[in-house]
């Protein structure tokens, strides 16, 4: 090579050296794994928007769950935010009421790209403090197998509270097998599972005005029925997260269990079926609405790249098919989504009960709300509290808990 070739090719490593370090890092915390079709098709995206904003580049960081949130949360109160993490929306209040996060503009045609009661997930006082990134909603798995041997003529899965009893019953007489997976154990999931059939019963725990109404009659009818189907469930519920439930339900010992979409390549040799969340006698079919959000940090120096780069990871068609890779219940109806139900008829009762879902409850203590409630299930399935105190409780403790 030349000298004059060399001396340019010399500068230009130089001048490229000088440029890659005069790019803005913004830190991006993810929560969860980082190997699998997820992380490989968000690092396109983001590498898109690298090409569109040369003077930042993304630092990504995936971290386990168990660390994740705390992390995040312990960066920013001493100081040093990163600028944008994907965490669960159930944190938002808690990070909005510490002044941590920025709230979300978002315009009537942005809003309005979202069923409301999806949108309610990551609402706070009036504000809107993520973008909804990954969704999951639950309907109820059923064996059939053990539904016909149990004599019962429900074709489509039990639809009604009453209807699950009934298979409790026939299912206990007639098979070696439980009824129902009942998760019980001092864990999120045991919360989540509750509120399921709370909501299909048309109870709520705080309204949309901030009251608190977990002391309603819609709440006391489902503590009852849990109650009910205790008989009918797995031996000692309280040891059983929803994690320790499937595998009774993929070995043929449990014949129904809550459950989202993706649990489908878990079942096994299992011949299932699925169904909405049978409802209960004050409500319709529901399911309570899960997201794990973008948010972004105040203090990081990169707010508004920050911003930039979530709205960019959350645009519509950027979005619906980085749910379709994931597999996940889709955040926003769009082409994609309406084509679910071709593929698999299941997707129906995963989506079309969005409208009437809700979100896990908007308070700032998520943890201490999440205590309460676990205490309270378990109170009434070891036959300790009845089901008026248990929601009496609840009520009560709440009420101290956003004094």
């Amino acid at each position: 090579m030349k000298l004059k070739s060399l001396l340019f090719a010399g500068t230009a490593i130089v001048l490229g050296a000088q440029m890659a370090s005069a790019q803005t890092e913004l830190k991006f915390i993810n929560c969860g794994g980082n190997d699998g079709v997820v992380p490989e098709a968000q690092d396109a995206d983001v590498a898109a928007w690298e090409a569109e904003n040369p003077d930042y580049k993304v630092m990504q960081e995936y971290i386990p769950w168990g660390q994740c949130q705390e992390k995040a949360i312990t960066l920013a109160a001493a100081g040093d935010p990163v600028g944008l993490a994907y965490l669960g929306s159930r944190t938002l209040p808690q990070l909005s009421d510490a002044g941590l996060i920025l709230p979300v503009e978002m315009s009537d045609e942005e809003q309005a790209s979202y069923e409301p009661s999806v949108l309610s997930t990551v609402q706070f006082n009036g504000a809107i403090w993520g973008l909804p990134r990954a969704f999951s909603t639950k309907a109820i798995f059923y064996n059939k197998a053990i539904f016909e041997e149990a004599g019962l003529d429900m074709p489509n899965g039990p639809q009604t509270w009453a209807e699950m009893l009934e298979a409790g019953k026939a299912i206990s007489e007639n098979t070696d097998a439980k009824a129902f997976g009942m998760p019980a154990a001092s864990f999120d999931n045991t919360m989540h599972a509750f509120l399921n059939f709370i909501y299909s019963n048309g109870g709520e725990v705080v309204n949309s005005d901030g009251e608190i109404v977990f002391n309603s009659p819609e709440v006391v009818e489902t503590f009852q029925f849990y109650k009910d189907m205790v008989p009918f469930s797995q031996e000692g519920p309280v040891a059983y997260d929803r994690g320790k439930v499937e595998p009774l339900f993929s070995e043929g010992k449990v014949a129904m269990m809550v459950q989202s979409f993706g649990y489908r390549s878990r079942t096994g040799d299992v011949d299932y079926g699925i169904t909405w969340i049978p409802n209960g006698p004050s409500g319709e079919h529901s399911t309570l609405l899960i997201t794990d959000s973008l948010a972004v940090f105040k203090g990081s120096g990169v707010e508004e790249a920050a911003m930039s780069l979530a709205k960019f990871l959350n645009e519509t068609d950027r979005q619906a098919k980085f749910d379709d890779i994931a597999g996940w219940t889709p955040v926003r109806e769009t082409d994609i989504s309406r084509a679910l139900t071709e593929k698999d008829p299941n997707w129906k009762f995963f989506l079309e009960s969005i409208s009437a879902g809700g979100p896990e409850p908007q308070v700032i203590d998520y943890n201490a709300l999440q205590d309460v409630m676990n205490e309270a299930i378990q109170g009434v399935v070891l036959d300790e509290i009845s089901p008026e105190e248990a929601a009496e409780d609840v009520a009560k403790e709440l009420a101290d808990l956003m004094e």
